[in-house]
């Protein structure tokens, strides 16, 4: 096993008390406004990377499963350009995050064997890895250096895999150097899952989970929603810094950590980390 890779000790044991599931015909009729949906996208073919587009079939796709999305932006908006660093819970994460914000998404190279998922991800320019060939990261970092430096949105996940909660697992330092390299902001953003009025794992990704059983679960849900808060920018020159400042903005810093943000924000340290791109 790679030493990039990360095993979440989440399983399905971590789901919550969720509230009561919608009956089955409202089911079934999710199950169709999705099927109709994605078929619409799937024939927008290359337009489907139109980030108007993009945002629009996103939000269609949370609207089509009932998942109500909640958003706080940050003062002064959200300029395209910035790497996006979330937390990750879901497959259902990129969907809602697209919806606020489109980018080019960084995903594991088994998405792109994915059925339609795999299609849709490609047509709207996704950048895949393949945590298991370390050998590959310097290039993945110069790939998402050019696309931060055109202009466009680069959304990562640095926990590297899903966790049943926010502040599950460190965060992976590679993607940061792409922003230092492109002169790029890091845009922290928390996601999470609440169900009448409380937190819920119903949405979430866990061991031992299979795409399908996850959807069901998601597609069955009472009351839904996603909220995505999106922090202040950070700029910065030492990756270790800017990850643990964003780590600090998503999850919810503890002291020490907030002193690291503070030094990151502030463009910490002026020192480049030497060497070959490692996470």
């Amino acid at each position: 096993m790679s030493p990039w890779s990360v095993e979440a000790p989440c399983t399905p044991h971590c789901l919550t008390g969720a509230a009561p599931r919608v009956p089955l015909a409202e089911t079934a009729r999710r199950y169709a406004a999705l099927t109709r949906t994605l078929t619409h996208s799937l024939a927008m073919g290359d337009r489907l990377a139109d980030p108007r587009v993009l945002r629009e079939q996103a939000r269609a796709v949370l609207r089509a499963l009932g998942v109500r999305l909640e958003t706080d932006p940050a003062p002064g908006g959200g300029a395209p350009g910035a790497l996006i660093v979330a937390n990750h819970i879901s497959w259902l994460d990129a969907v809602a995050l697209l919806a606020v914000e489109p980018a080019t998404v960084l995903a594991k190279h088994e998405v792109a064997r994915w059925p339609v998922a795999g299609t849709l991800a490609r047509r709207i320019g996704a950048h895949f890895i393949d945590r298991t060939a370390m050998r590959e990261l310097p290039l993945v970092v110069q790939q998402l250096a050019r696309t931060l430096h055109s202009g466009r949105s680069v959304l990562v996940f640095p926990q590297a895999t899903t966790w049943c909660s926010v502040t599950g697992g460190c965060f992976r330092r590679a993607a940061f150097q792409a922003a230092i390299d492109a002169g790029a902001p890091v845009r922290p953003v928390t996601v999470d899952y609440v169900q009448a009025g409380a937190p819920s794992t119903v949405a979430a990704f866990l061991g031992g989970d299979d795409f399908t059983s996850s959807l069901r679960r998601v597609a069955a849900a009472r009351g839904l929603s996603v909220r995505i808060t999106v922090h202040s920018d950070l700029r910065g020159t030492d990756r270790r810094d800017l990850a643990a400042a964003a780590r600090a903005a998503v999850c919810g810093a503890h002291p020490h950590e907030r002193h690291r943000a503070s030094r990151a924000s502030k463009l910490g340290s002026h020192v480049r980390t030497p060497g070959p791109h490692l996470p």
